[in-house]
């Protein structure tokens, strides 16, 4: 049994655990502001509110309904429109109707949603994140221009910087951006804590955020045991001269995180382009590097930190290099009982990095190449290289001759040159929906010129690399 408050109401619920929270508010209690529309998290018709205690406080995040499952929410608050409803418009709903945002209106209610998420978690009232915020939620009538309005008027209206995290969900209240009964939430929470969960079968499908799992084969997880993790709110430290990235974490708190932000200062923007903010809400580090996808984001970043695993079962555990963990299409070195507990790097592989994706949208869609450089250099030459890509092997790829032929060579166009050549030897991408096998090869190319144009501007510049091509 499941038990979470829906909306002002406690839910006690016996559906499988694999059920999405879209069907169930949509068919019992028939909440139907909560659209169903592509069921993969690409359209934001479906956004609730998803509110949970963490590190001593009710913290909210807007998620798609349609890769949100059952077993996850227990103890949870789940909001949907009709739980922000009042009986005059909310500032939030009165800005979209006043700038001319809403014409079908189907796409509203996860926008109301979305720009709710962000008036609970942002640090100030900027519209550029708001926009962010918004960038998962698709409107085929207005244009976006309207929305962009609202977005606008409602940041100039509500100054987020002199509310404290501690005291927002009482501010948004006296603003009447959410109903009054948020402010007694926290108690009636943890009024209704999980129960402690039982060790999980070795048969049992681990659940961090399942936003790919539900989407590849929602079907069959009703068949299957699963076991879903917690989840950890500071998933991200130091050791040493190390940095641990806790397996479940999500990619949300990573690009959040003040460390990660310290030791790659563009990760914010980097991490835009990888999906929305509702998906990178629930997806976890952890879980996109077992998925295992060729062009998995996540696993060409941290492959070219050279980063470590810790796999951990009920009696053992072991370390095993990120290199390593891939061993075919959609296949991990990960034993029965096994799971992925933290990945581990040394800080000094994040002083000179890069990070670089192409897709058929420059944001939120999957890509037809990404790559990642990492570089420690002295006196104009290399010392080592770490050079990772997605979709050009049937795994995340490390070039194994490129990093070799790039120790101790000079920083130079030729340089660059040649170790395109040898990285061209080394992959075998073929065509698909992203791109044919040529194209894939020429991204490729033009991704490790940024690369090593974005590492070293004064020494290596386009011109340069484009008259000895």
């Amino acid at each position: 049994m499941t038990r979470f408050i829906l909306n002002r109401q406690l839910i006690e619920d016996h559906a499988h655990p694999a059920t999405v929270v879209l069907d169930l508010i949509r068919q019992r209690p028939s909440l139907t502001g909560t659209k169903d529309v592509c069921r993969e998290g690409d359209c934001g018709a479906c956004q609730v509110l998803l509110g949970s205690m963490r590190g001593g406080r009710l913290r909210y995040q807007a998620v798609n309904a349609c890769l949100l499952p059952l077993g996850a929410i227990d103890a949870c608050h789940v909001v949907t429109v009709e739980g922000l409803n009042a009986e005059s418009l909310n500032p939030v709903q009165r800005a979209l109707v006043d700038c001319g945002a809403i014409q079908c209106g189907f796409c509203t209610p996860g926008l109301v949603l979305a720009l709710t998420g962000f008036f609970l978690n942002a640090v100030i009232s900027d519209e550029k994140a708001a926009i962010d915020a918004l960038a998962g939620n698709l409107c085929r009538c207005t244009g976006y221009a309207g929305i962009k309005r609202a977005i606008a008027r409602l940041c100039r209206q509500f100054d987020l910087s002199g509310s404290p995290p501690e005291r927002r969900i009482d501010d948004l209240v006296q603003w009447q951006i959410l109903p009054a009964y948020f402010s007694g939430m926290d108690s009636k929470l943890s009024a209704i804590a999980p129960r402690d969960k039982t060790e999980p079968t070795p048969d049992a499908v681990l659940v961090g955020g399942g936003t790919d799992l539900w989407v590849a084969r929602p079907q069959s997880l009703h068949a299957q045991p699963l076991a879903f993790l917690p989840g950890n709110a500071n998933g991200v430290h130091v050791d040493g001269d190390d940095c641990i990235v806790d397996a479940e974490t999500t990619i949300e708190q990573l690009r959040t995180s003040k460390l990660f932000r310290q030791l790659f200062p563009s990760v914010t923007q980097d991490f835009e382009l990888i999906c929305s903010a509702p998906v990178r809400a629930r997806a976890t580090v952890g879980g996109n590097l077992v998925n295992a996808s060729p062009i998995a984001d996540l696993a060409v970043f941290f492959l070219a930190l050279n980063a470590r695993l810790l796999l951990v079962s009920q009696d053992a555990s072991r370390t095993v290099s990120l290199k390593d963990f891939f061993q075919g299409y959609k296949q991990v070195d990960l034993q029965s009982g096994e799971r992925l507990q933290t990945i581990r790097f040394n800080r000094r592989a994040a002083m000179g990095f890069s990070y670089e994706k192409v897709s058929m949208r420059r944001h939120l869609d999957i890509a037809a190449v990404n790559s990642a450089l990492g570089i420690e250099h002295a006196d104009g030459r290399i010392v080592t290289a770490r050079l990772s890509a997605g979709g050009v092997a049937p795994v995340p790829f490390y070039f194994e001759k490129t990093c070799a032929y790039l120790q101790g060579r000079p920083i130079t166009p030729a340089t660059v040159l040649a170790a395109i050549d040898i990285a061209g030897q080394e992959i075998a991408p073929i065509s698909d929906l992203r791109g044919s096998a040529g194209y894939k090869r020429l991204l490729l190319r033009q991704l490790i010129f940024a690369h090593f144009m974005k590492l070293f501007p004064e020494v290596i510049r386009w011109e340069q690399l484009h008259a000895r091509q």
